[in-house]
Parts: structure tokens; sequence; C-alpha cells
């Protein structure tokens, strides 16, 4: 996900600071992958650069802050970027289809790979079904979605398992 458009999704209900910005998106699409304060701020100044935000002073008894606003630039900006559809990732070259292939070329069990790579999978669902459980809608969203990918990965690794010796004797010379 493009943090600038987040960023200037969240400005559109009104000026925020910079550390708001970094509470709001953390709470919304944070979900164990939390901004870092210098990728606010930095991804805010190339939005200033670029004229989607404006920063805003504000008075007060320490030293002047800044609050962000967002521009009309930046509203269609936000706007032309939640029409567009995200191109679908087929993922036709994964480490994971590497990693099997070069177990096959030096001799390594390509099959503990894959079950090695099945128990990790596995571990990371029930971990995610507990987030779930415990989670409010947003996070029961973010978990099943995570947790459909990683049950078309599950299937793929069972394909592959059936169809070892092929692909030994395809990639091997």
């Amino acid at each position: 996900m493009s943090v600038g458009f987040a960023l200037l999704g969240l400005l559109e209900s009104g000026p925020r600071h910079g550390y708001d910005l970094k509470r709001f998106y953390d709470e919304r699409f944070g979900h164990g992958r939390a901004l870092h304060y210098g990728q606010v701020y930095s991804t805010l100044a190339r939005l200033l650069k670029n004229g989607l935000v404006e920063v805003e002073s504000e008075p007060g008894d320490g030293p002047e802050r800044k609050r962000y606003a967002i521009t009309s630039a930046g509203v269609t900006d936000v706007a032309g970027w939640l029409a567009q559809p995200e191109k679908p990732e087929p993922y036709l070259q994964s480490t994971l289809y590497t990693k099997v292939v070069l177990a096959l070329l030096t001799g390594r069990d390509a099959a503990d790979l894959l079950d090695g790579q099945r128990a990790e999978h596995l571990r990371l669902m029930r971990e995610l079904t507990r987030r779930k459980s415990d989670g409010d809608l947003a996070d029961q969203l973010i978990c099943d979605h995570a947790l459909f990918h990683l049950e078309a990965d599950l299937r793929w690794l069972e394909l592959t398992a059936a169809r070892l010796d092929q692909l030994a004797d395809q990639v091997r010379p």
C-alpha cells in the first residue's frame, strides 16, 4: 500500500499534525507494521513538494508546530488512486519456487524444504486465526485476506510435493 495515498486519505477529514497521522495510520493500517516517524515526515515532505498537501502553522505557547492539510490536487490524486483497481499479483516467480528448484539442482531434499514451509504456513495460520477471533472487524478482514493467501500457498505446496519427481527430471541437467 502506498503510505502517501493513505496519509492523503487520512487528511481528507481535516488537517492533522504528523504524529496524529502516524497514530491514525497505525490504528487503521499498521496491524503489526507501524510506521516510523521518519517515514511519516519524509512522506509529508514529498507530498508538500508535489503540492498535494500544505502546511498550516498553529499558534501556541511552544514552538510552531506544523499541521498538514490536503490540497485540491491531493484530493484529486486520492480519488484517482481509489478508483484505480489494484493489479493482481500472480507471483509467477516466487522465492519459494526458486528455493525448490535450487534444492533439486544442488541435491538437497526439496521435500524437507516443502515440509518446513508447510509447518511455517500452518503456524502463521494458527496465529492469524487467534488474532482474528480476538480482533475487531478490521482485524478480522485483514486476517481473512492473509489466511486466504496462505491457504492458496498450502495448495501449491501440496501440488509441488506431489510433482517433485517430475520437476527434478526437468530441472536437473
